[in-house]
C-alpha cells in the first residue's frame, strides 16, 4: 500500500511563522522608535532602523536564544521577506535615470563599481575572509551599503554572521565617511561638481549623499544625488551576475537562507542559476522603466520596501551568534576601510579622465 503523504496546512504553516515573525516586527517597532527620537534629538537619524534592527535583534539573541517555537518565523523574516523587499526595489529603478547622465559619465560609474568590488573582494580575500563576506563587503562598499548587501545576500547564501558583520562595520565607516569627506573639497581643491560626483560614488546611502553634499552647496546635492542613483542602477546588472556567477558557493551555504536554497536545488536549471526575486526583480525594473506603475505609487513601494528590509535585518540579527562578528572584527574593519580608499582613488582618477569641471 503507497504511503500518503499529508500536506501540512497553510493555517498550521501560518501559525507556526507567527511567533518568530512577530518577534521580528517587535525588534522593528523598537528600531523605528529609535530612529525617531535620533532626529528628535539630534536632528537627523545618524544609525537608520535598517541598522538598528540588525544591532537590537543581536544584542537581542545574545541575552536570549529563542527556541524552536521561534524558529520558523524567523527563518521566513531572513529569506522570504527579503526576498520580497529586493523585488519591490526594482521600483526605485528607471532606464530614463541611467540615460540622463550621458554616455562618458554613465559608463564611468559603472566602470568604477567594477573596479571597485574586484578590488574590494581581492582585499578581503588577502585578509582572509570567506568568499561570501568578501562579496558582501566588496557589494555594499562599491554600489549602495546596506541595500547592496541586503539585496546580495540571499543570492549567494549568506548567513546571518555574515550580514550582520558586514553591516556593522560598513554602518559605522558610512557616518564616517559623511563626517569626514566634506574635508576633501579644501584639501584637493574639488569643485562643487566635482565634489559632488565624489559623494555620489563613494558615499553608501543616498540620504547619506545629501548629508555629505548639503554643507558644500546645492550643486554638489544635485550632481551627488544624480551619480548616487545611477550607481544603484548597478545593483540589478551585479546580482543577475552573481546569481549565476557566485552559484559555486550555494551548496556550501548554512543557515535559514541555505536551508531552503537546498530544498530547491532540483527544480530547473534556470531556478537553480536565478531565483525567482532576481527575475521578479528585473520585470519591477522594467515596468517602471516603461511607466507602467504610476509615480504616485513609488513612494508607497520604495517606503514598503524599506519596510520589509528592516524587518528582514531584525531577523538575521536575531539569528547571528555575536562571538563570530566580534572574531571577524578586525579583518572585516580593515577590509572595508581599505577597500573604502580604492573606491576613492578610482572615483578621483575618473573625474579626472573624463575632465570634469
Amino acid at each position: 500500500m503507497p504511503i500518503q503523504i499529508t500536506p501540512v496546512p497553510i493555517a498550521s504553516r501560518l501559525r507556526g511563522i507567527v511567533p518568530g515573525l512577530g518577534l521580528c516586527l517587535l525588534v522593528t517597532l523598537v528600531a523605528y522608535g529609535l530612529e525617531a527620537a535620533e532626529v528628535a534629538l539630534l536632528g537627523r537619524a545618524w544609525l537608520e532602523a535598517l541598522v538598528l534592527a540588525i544591532v537590537l535583534g543581536t544584542a537581542l539573541r545574545t541575552g536570549w536564544n529563542p527556541g524552536p517555537r521561534f524558529a520558523a518565523g524567523i527563518a521566513f523574516g531572513a529569506k522570504t521577506v527579503l526576498e520580497l523587499a529586493v523585488v519591490l526595489l526594482g521600483a526605485s529603478l528607471s532606464l530614463a535615470t541611467l540615460l540622463s547622465g550621458g554616455p562618458g559619465l554613465l559608463l564611468g560609474i559603472a566602470g568604477v563599481v567594477a573596479v571597485a568590488i574586484a578590488a574590494s573582494y581581492g582585499i578581503g580575500r588577502a585578509l582572509g575572509l570567506h568568499p561570501r563576506l568578501a562579496i558582501l563587503v566588496a557589494c555594499g562598499n562599491s554600489i549602495c551599503g546596506n541595500s547592496a548587501i541586503a539585496a546580495t545576500a540571499p543570492v549567494i547564501g549568506a548567513d546571518g554572521d555574515d550580514v550582520a558583520a558586514s553591516i556593522a562595520f560598513t554602518a559605522v565607516l558610512g557616518v564616517l565617511v559623511v563626517l569626514g569627506l566634506p574635508l576633501l573639497v579644501p584639501l584637493l581643491g574639488l569643485s562643487p561638481t566635482q565634489y559632488g560626483v565624489l559623494a555620489g560614488l563613494t558615499v553608501y546611502a543616498v540620504p547619506q549623499v545629501l548629508a555629505a553634499t548639503a554643507p558644500v552647496e546645492a550643486l554638489s546635492v544635485q550632481v551627488g544625488t544624480l551619480v548616487k542613483l545611477v550607481r544603484v542602477l548597478m545593483l540589478g546588472p551585479v546580482v543577475l551576475a552573481l546569481s549565476v556567477g557566485a552559484s559555486r558557493l550555494r551548496p556550501e551555504m548554512v543557515g535559514p537562507v541555505a536551508a531552503v536554497g537546498r530544498a530547491g536545488a532540483g527544480r530547473g536549471a534556470l531556478r537553480r542559476l536565478v531565483p525567482w526575486f532576481i527575475l521578479a526583480f528585473l520585470a519591477v525594473a522594467g515596468l517602471r522603466s516603461v511607466g507602467l506603475i504610476p509615480r504616485t505609487a513609488l513612494p508607497a513601494i520604495a517606503a514598503t520596501a524599506n519596510l520589509l528590509t528592516v524587518v528582514s535585518m531584525a531577523a538575521l540579527g536575531l539569528g547571528v551568534d555575536v562571538r563570530s562578528v566580534v572574531g571577524a572584527g578586525t579583518r572585516v574593519t580593515t577590509a572595508v576601510v581599505a577597500s573604502l580608499a580604492a573606491l576613492t582613488g578610482v572615483s578621483l582618477v575618473l573625474i579626472r579622465l573624463l575632465g570634469i569641471a
